[in-house]
């Protein structure tokens, strides 16, 4: 039904710069929100940013405010996650989330790996 594809990943090191693309597809057709999720080995995964489709607030984890930025390109369900002066503690898995109006449900990305060397 829905479809969620993340891509740009890689290892860059620390205080470098990486865009993550995150595709929406299929029945999005009444979408809230697109969000951005990340998974450290051994940890929880955690929120970083969303982007709401409705008024096109942001909202950020504090541990990125001020180096990520949530863009949203204009036509397409596709956000971005552009992530700037990296720290080795931001390496991990990370996903994307869509949220629709209909049944409020979710779906998830398979995610991409970011690694951050220091």
């Amino acid at each position: 039904q829905v479809q969620v594809v993340e891509s740009g990943g890689g290892l860059v090191q620390a205080g470098g710069s990486l865009r993550l693309s995150c595709d929406a597809s299929g029945r999005t057709s009444g979408t809230t929100a697109m969000g951005w999720f990340r998974q450290a080995p051994g940890k929880e995964r955690e929120f970083v940013a969303i982007m709401r489709w409705s008024g096109g607030s942001t909202y950020y984890t504090d541990s990125v405010k001020g180096r990520f930025t949530i863009p949203r390109h204009k036509v397409k369900n596709t956000v971005y996650l552009q992530m700037n002066s990296l720290k080795p503690e931001d390496t991990a898995v990370y996903y994307c989330k869509i949220d629709l109006a209909q049944g409020q449900r979710s779906f998830w990305g398979q995610g991409t790996q970011v690694t951050v060397s220091s």
